[in-house]
């Protein structure tokens, strides 16, 4: 069981900082993820715009959401 979870995070958050990117375990890793989907005959998908319209709504929706405001702050007068 993990007691300090925010410890956890903050060791976790470090491990990937230090780690630097390895760019040929990264192509390897999306070939392997297309030849899986391939093999399953989810991908290429039968009809590529289906479901189209959906994603252009959620993307409409996404686009309209503004940033997080930031807590008001007083300034020095």
């Amino acid at each position: 069981m993990i007691k300090n979870a925010g410890l956890l995070r903050k060791f976790e958050r470090n491990l990937v900082r230090a780690e630097k990117p390895d760019y040929s375990q990264n192509v390897r890793i999306a070939e392997a993820l297309r030849r899986e989907a391939v093999a399953l005959g989810v991908f290429p998908p039968a009809d590529p715009l289906e479901g189209i319209e959906l994603k252009i709504r959620i993307a409409e929706a996404v686009n309209r959401v503004r940033t997080t405001p930031r807590p008001h702050r007083r300034r020095a007068r």
